[in-house]
């Protein structure tokens, strides 16, 4: 007596000889009947595992209906990856497309001969546990795992591959905890808006104190990106290192580009900035280039080392500080989020509805906490 089997299974029956077979529909013939295929164990359990295993190979497209090797030609990974890139490059910047490529070599050589619809869960997180034995870091790991998503949701949605084994990939713990953001304290903000020399450099960092920009952003300012008051900065660009070389690019996420106001206390010093004839603010040595981060940084450590009673930090470390004594003074989260151009999606759903006043407000409230106090004396000789 047959038995109808659940989940695609057909039906399975005992025959007079013992055995177990296990009949299953693969398809239609032409004359529209149905096709039907069988499979035998000495048990049950055997025919359902043939019955499984030939599935499996159908939809990885190893083998045809008839059981031969299939003539669908194999894709390699190396070969999908490429082409995977391909079309993928024109929807991220240059200078990701120039980590992406560097990730991708590595990516080949872990899995670059495999053919493409043989690649499992394990081989993924085989691929992952090597990285880490590389040493790594984390934020290299997470990245390589998410191009290997994309590669294979990609062959996925091109019926190159049943399945994405990466969706199936258990995830790789963090070598070490995440540790905390540094930011300047309070008492260091107002020691550095005071104690600053009065030129472009130091100019720059009460900027980034006062308005959350990212290094990046303030490097690639223009005075057409300033209103002529010094009131707002329109965040439209940032510079981008792309082969060794800086070129100015797209701000860092879609809701970078933002407006950003400026605390009543920094605008007059933002209008000398603005007053300016070359093209950038901040402009490197040869003409029409905007400053070298790398450079940048260098001067930055320099500034703030010669201000007594501050930690030699990093500039992201000014943004990092506009967030943390935003919320010190009550200014709540969504606010804050719109005004930095936060790149979560998912949390700027929360903080579309802020608008100008409230933002205006908030300005208001880090200014009379830190820019409108009477300076001091600069410790630094001021530099032209």
């Amino acid at each position: 007596m047959s038995k109808k089997r659940c989940h695609g299974e057909g039906n399975i029956t005992k025959r007079k000889d013992g055995r177990w077979e296990c009949t299953v529909m693969i398809g239609f013939q032409k004359d529209g009947r149905r096709r039907r295929k069988s499979f035998y164990g000495r048990t049950r359990r055997e025919a359902l595992e043939k019955m499984r295993d030939f599935k499996q190979k159908l939809a990885d497209g190893l083998i045809s209906v008839d059981d031969k090797p299939s003539i669908q030609p194999t894709i390699l990974f190396s070969e999908w990856a490429d082409t995977w890139f391909e079309g993928h490059k024109d929807n991220i910047s240059r200078s990701t497309q120039h980590s992406y490529k560097y990730t991708l070599v590595k990516l080949k050589e872990q899995l670059g001969d495999k053919p493409l619809n043989t690649i499992k869960a394990m081989d993924i997180e085989d691929v992952l546990r090597a990285f880490r034995k590389e040493g790594k870091s984390d934020s290299y790991v997470a990245k390589a795992r998410g191009m290997l998503f994309q590669i294979m949701k990609k062959a996925e949605a091109n019926e190159l591959i049943n399945r994405n084994p990466v969706a199936c990939a258990e995830k790789m713990r963090a070598s070490k905890p995440m540790g905390a953001k540094e930011a300047f304290t309070a008492e260091e903000v107002t020691l550095l808006m005071q104690e600053l020399p009065h030129d472009k450099l130091g100019d720059s960092i009460r900027l980034m104190l006062g308005t959350g920009i990212r290094m990046q952003e303030l490097l690639a300012l223009e005075p057409r990106l300033i209103e002529p008051d010094g009131s707002v900065i329109h965040i439209r660009q940032a510079v981008k290192t792309v082969g060794g070389r800086v070129e100015i690019g797209e701000p860092k996420s879609r809701d970078s580009r933002r407006d950003v106001p400026v605390p009543q206390g920094l605008r007059s010093m933002v209008v000398r900035l603005r007053n300016t004839e070359d093209k950038y603010i901040f402009q490197s040595p040869n003409r029409e280039q905007p400053f070298d981060p790398k450079h940048y940084r260098d001067k930055f450590k320099e500034y703030v080392r010669a201000v007594e009673g501050v930690r030699e930090l990093t500039p992201h470390s000014c943004r990092h500080t506009y967030v943390s004594q935003m919320q010190a003074l009550g200014v709540d989260l969504a606010t804050i989020q719109s005004m930095v151009g936060h790149a979560d999606l998912d949390m700027t759903q929360h903080y579309l509805h802020v608008q100008s006043p409230v933002k205006q407000k908030a300005v208001d409230v880090f200014d009379q906490a830190f820019c409108s106090k009477k300076p001091h004396s600069s410790q630094i000789p001021v530099r032209p």
